[in-house]
């Protein structure tokens, strides 16, 4: 699939999350501006100031927290949870990402910019501006390779400048003890280098040649060898790089499955949403955050940047499964494996065992725990979400090596700190007597209970991965997973009414508009509800009611394409396509930015506070429109559940999908004309028959009658293998 869309931006985009973006993996760029002066806010994904924080230790067990909690005893929660550096003047409480800087590109009076233009198939950015009544433009292409190099073909009257985020932040910089940048002028550029209190310095620098600009981020260089390090500018770097950027993104979008949907908002957020993706999230470069590579030159970024593993990263990195950009899992895979001693040393600490592994929902780089919010702090099921992404990966990949290596040694570790954790009660169930429910009452003493809904889900899901990973690898799977399958509720069902339905704990159902549907992870991500399921059909009918009538009055940007992917497997196309539509209207700014809370009021209470831009809503879209076509509930495939009935076409050719099978299909006004699926290795197919249809038959065999719509259909097929249906 040779993408050949442009999309464009108008000028004014008078903020810096309203630039369009370019970026690899390591470096990004913002470019935006007003009237003659365009701006290039320049962000890394690994700049970190690494101080603060709390470190896990003896205080932060379970035994105390959990006295603290039945004691409702705040102050000894607030001591247990204390970060290193509390009250130390000038030492930052948190790590935190650390802002570069711009350049400003200051064009000929009288000039004024027009619009961006972005080529998704060659990943050149082209800035129009009227200069003379009449059009012309600037060119730009981020380096895919060469991680800190960035190139642009300008005009020589055209003036530039460096400008440090410590001069643009205000004090937040001065703040955190940092010194005065070194600025300093050559005499074809100039730039800045930046200390840095305890981590190394990082520069930005510039050159001009002619109509031809280069830039160069990097670390540990003093002013000389920064200004050295950069590009040379000249005609034949800019067309060596403008090549080497077509064949970059010809090649990615060729060897991307492709997709058609009959809704051009769609399209475009699922095109560009790729392309973001692959921007920010490079094989070849670091695991990126909240922001990815785009981090604002005007002050620290959002909850310092960092990881939040109780949705947000999990969702930045959704899109590569369907997309098969699996390699771009391995950085932040690569990470958490990277911690597995400080891991290991928590569950230690946590419960007193040497073979459990336990993530934070907040850390830097290092791991190093963002500390105070409790709830986040003990959230286990934050590992369990990054083991399930990681089984997932050996699933749709096939690797085995990596599946036998890393992903099941870090699911068996994961699920050691879950058993500890376990209790029976006297009828010989199990339960989990201290358990939290993502943001939900916030770090509020009550904010706990019995038997979370998405802390449940999320064992469940680790103990069928685990079992179906032992099978893989020919090894005795432990007991207790199938105790876990027999003895532990799949949710947590609370009566109200005489009618049951999922609640967040024991005793516990949704009291109001929340943004983390957190209560219904069983059904996604984990996946191990099925909502047609017979036994659940009245349960979730009661429990829809519920989260319909509360309405989306506290939601965020990020949640609402996680509300679409549940309508999909609700089979209710028609609401994922208007939520998806909606966060597109109400959660990006005029420059397209993925905002987390609404662009302007009247939709939901988070609409007050000044921009915040994350990537998860944008990457989640993502992945919702995929969800439509292909996923996975329980170990059944379901196709097109989640395609409007009012669309005339819907088309995948290519698409991955789980237990390393491809797919392919077309689906007008609502009804599943075909389907082909190809196995890249030996497996069985387990699939739900379409809806609405009356009959499947396959193409070579039209007599044979596979069954009704609807229906579980089941067929072993080979590596290599192919089937393919149609509907009468």
């Amino acid at each position: 699939m040779v993408n050949t869309r442009v999309q464009f931006r108008d000028y004014p985009l008078s903020a810096v999350h309203h630039g369009t973006a370019l970026g690899n993996g390591y470096l990004g760029l913002l470019f935006w501006g007003e009237e003659n002066t365009l701006n290039i806010t320049v962000g890394c994904a690994s700049l970190w100031d690494h101080r603060g924080g709390m470190t896990w230790t003896a205080r932060q067990n379970y035994r105390d927290i959990r006295a603290a909690l039945e004691a409702e005893d705040m102050a000894a929660i607030r001591k247990i949870f204390a970060v290193d550096t509390e009250a130390i003047p000038g030492t930052p409480r948190r790590p935190s990402i650390i802002p570069v800087g711009r350049l400003v590109l200051t064009l000929p009076c009288g000039s004024q910019l027009i619009r961006n233009e972005l080529h998704l198939q060659s990943g050149q950015l082209r800035v129009i501006y009227r200069q003379d009544s009449s059009e012309k433009e600037l060119r730009f292409h981020l380096d895919p390779t060469d991680k800190g190099s960035f190139m642009g073909k300008i005009s020589a009257a055209i003036k530039v400048k460096a400008v440090p985020a410590y001069h643009l932040s205000g004090t937040a910089l001065s703040e955190r003890s940092f010194a005065l940048p070194q600025e300093f002028q050559t005499g074809c550029g100039g730039g800045f280098v930046q200390p840095m209190p305890a981590d190394p310095s990082y520069g930005l620098a510039y050159q001009r040649a002619g109509d031809f600009l280069s830039g160069r981020f990097a670390r540990e260089l003093d002013s000389q060898a920064l200004s050295e390090a950069c590009t040379v500018p000249s005609e034949s770097a800019w067309q060596a790089l403008a090549q080497a950027n077509q064949q970059y993104w010809r090649q990615f979008w060729e060897e991307r499955p492709r997709l058609e949907v009959d809704n051009e908002r769609l399209q475009e957020l699922y095109e560009g949403g790729l392309f973001r993706f692959q921007s920010m999230t490079a094989a070849d470069g670091v695991t990126a955050g909240l922001q990815g590579p785009w981090i604002e030159d005007y002050g620290l970024p959002p909850w310092n940047g960092d990881y939040h593993f109780n949705i947000n990263i999990q969702m930045c990195y959704w899109p590569a499964y369907r997309s098969g950009l699996w390699d771009n899992l391995r950085p932040l895979f690569d990470m958490v494996w990277s911690w597995r001693e400080k891991l290991q040393a928590n569950a230690r600490h946590f419960l007193g065992i040497e073979d459990g592994y336990m993530l934070p929902h907040a850390v830097d780089d290092r791991c190093t725990c963002m500390g105070a919010f409790w709830t986040g702090t003990i959230d286990h099921a934050c590992t369990a979400w990054i083991a399930q992404m990681m089984y997932d990966y050996c699933d749709y990949r096939g690797d085995e090596k990596y599946l036998r290596e890393v992903a099941f040694e870090f699911m068996r570790g994961t699920m050691r700190v879950f058993q500890e954790m376990l209790e029976y009660r006297p009828d010989g169930s199990l339960m989990l007597p201290v358990s939290v429910s993502p943001e939900y009452r916030g770090a509020e003493l009550n904010a706990w209970g019995v038997n979370s809904s998405f802390q449940l889900g999320a064992i469940h899901r680790l103990a069928l991965n685990l079992q179906q990973a032992a099978k893989i690898l020919q090894t005795t799977p432990e007991p207790f997973w199938q105790e876990i399958r027999e003895k532990l509720p799949e949710a947590c069902l609370v009566k109200t009414d005489a009618k049951e339905e999922i609640g967040l704990w024991e005793g516990l159902v949704l009291e109001e508009s929340h943004r983390h549907h957190s209560h219904l992870a069983g059904i996604c991500p984990f996946g191990v509800i099925n909502p047609a399921d017979e036994k659940w059909r009245s349960i979730m009918n009661n429990t829809l009611t519920r989260w319909t009538t509360k309405g989306m009055g506290l939601w965020t940007g990020w949640c609402m394409p996680w509300a679409a992917m549940l309508y999909n497997r609700f089979n209710n196309g028609e609401m994922a396509e208007l939520i998806l539509e909606i966060w597109q209207r109400c959660f990006t700014n005029p420059g397209g930015g993925t905002l987390h809370d609404a662009f302007f009021p009247g939709f939901t209470y988070w609409s007050y506070r000044p921009e915040v831009m994350q990537m998860d809503a944008g990457m989640g879209v993502v992945t919702a429109i995929q969800d439509m076509f292909v996923h996975q509930r329980d170990d059944c495939l379901y196709l097109f559940a989640g395609i409007p009935k009012r669309w005339k076409k819907a088309r995948i050719e290519d698409m991955p999908a789980p237990g390393g099978l491809r797919v392919s299909g077309l689906c007008c006004c609502g009804k599943v004309q075909s389907i082909c699926i190809t196995a890249t290795r030996d497996c069985r197919l387990k699939l739900a028959l379409p809806c609405p249809v009356k009959h499947w038959h396959t193409a070579d065999a039209p007599g044979l009658d596979l069954g009704l719509a609807g229906e579980i259909w089941e067929y072993s097929l080979s590596a290599g293998e192919s089937v393919c249906l149609q509907s009468e």
